[in-house]
């Protein structure tokens, strides 16, 4: 009996593999769906409820759908940057929430003008971020549980300080009743329009374009994402580990008392849980976020394009009359969809 030849050896090794050329080709294909797949969905959605509903693809309309997710991207910046440390924020939908009611409560309570309401609000989202930071990083509180207790004590909080009522002019505090306003500055942020743009899109589009800028382009964002990476090897490299995730939760909690001061301002009173939504919607966002150019993290860029996308979604499936109660279905596997393209691509593609 005969030993094959080497000839035949390496033909019978190779019959079973796929061509050279054939795998090259499926990985390029999977690295560009990976890369640009949310972006193309992106892309055929908009064309689609153009196509089919004219009034979708005006000029007017654009405005609305930035408008109507302006605060949810504000919202969703913020939590970025928690995300980008390995963290989580639970409590920014609280925040907003209390932000709008201790606004509301410092002009019609107590009759101080919006602007002072206004720095009131941003000193309690760095305040809330702070205790946010403090509870993970020297407490050592696991952050899912830190927030969350937290989330419910701004709750709490909103309701004791306006004695669970609506904050509006005429609201009676300890039986008396109130005679202050919500005055046209304030109103003016939520409400009013710069070249014919509403002021939260110009706000939004600051804020997104300093998130970016941040986070990618400054020598403290990349130390942020070095902590989500690795933070053992931060440290050893000399970053300054814990005051830089105190950081991002800080900068989480500003974001928050943004988004509430707007809500606050474009409500025109304080609505007991009006911040409630904009934590599963912000969070939505941002995770959305990770299959934008396949960057497969947490990124300012990401987390715009996901609260504009849900809103694009949102207000198409509206004009074509969709119920109501379809939108959270619709949004769920917009999500779903978003997680295989940064997940189960980047796998697939290895």
């Amino acid at each position: 009996m005969t030993a094959p030849t080497n000839e035949t050896s390496n033909e019978a090794g190779t019959a079973s593999l796929p061509p050279a050329d054939s795998t090259s080709h499926n990985d390029r294909i999977l690295s560009v769906l990976y890369r640009f797949g949310l972006l193309g969905i992106v892309a055929a959605t908009i064309a689609f409820f153009a196509i089919t509903e004219p009034a979708f693809g005006t000029y007017r309309n654009f405005l609305i759908i930035l408008q109507t997710v302006a605060i949810t991207a504000i919202v969703a910046l913020g939590v970025t940057h928690s995300l980008v440390v390995g963290g989580f924020d639970l409590s920014i939908g609280a925040n907003v929430g209390f932000v709008v009611m201790a606004t509301t409560l410092v002009m019609v309570r107590f009759e101080l003008p919006g602007v002072v309401a206004v720095l009131v609000g941003l000193a309690c989202g760095v305040l809330i971020g702070l205790a946010n930071g403090l509870l993970i990083v020297k407490a050592r509180i696991p952050d899912l549980l830190a927030t969350l207790g937290l989330l419910f004590v701004l709750q709490g909080a909103a309701l004791f300080l306006t004695e669970g009522q609506s904050v509006a002019t005429g609201a009676k505090f300890d039986g008396v009743a109130s005679t202050g306003v919500i005055d046209d500055f304030f109103r003016s942020l939520g409400q009013g329009k710069v070249l014919g743009i509403p002021a939260p899109v110009i706000v939004m589009a600051v804020l997104a374009v300093s998130a970016y800028v941040f986070l990618e382009h400054t020598k403290w964002g990349r130390s942020l994402y070095a902590i989500g990476g690795n933070p053992e090897a931060a440290r050893l490299a000399g970053v300054p580990v814990d005051r830089y995730r105190v950081l991002a939760y800080v900068i989480s909690g500003l974001f928050a008392s943004i988004g509430g001061i707007l809500l606050a301002a474009r409500l025109g009173r304080g609505d007991v849980g009006a911040g409630a939504p904009f934590l599963l919607d912000a969070v939505a966002a941002a995770l959305i976020g990770f299959a934008v150019l396949g960057l497969n993290k947490p990124n300012a860029l990401g987390s715009l394009v996901g609260a504009v996308f849900v809103g694009v979604l949102l207000n198409g499936l509206t004009m074509r009359n969709w119920p109501f109660y379809t939108q959270d279905l619709a949004q769920g596997l917009l999500l779903v969809a978003a997680l295989l393209l940064s997940f189960g691509l980047k796998r697939s593609s290895r």
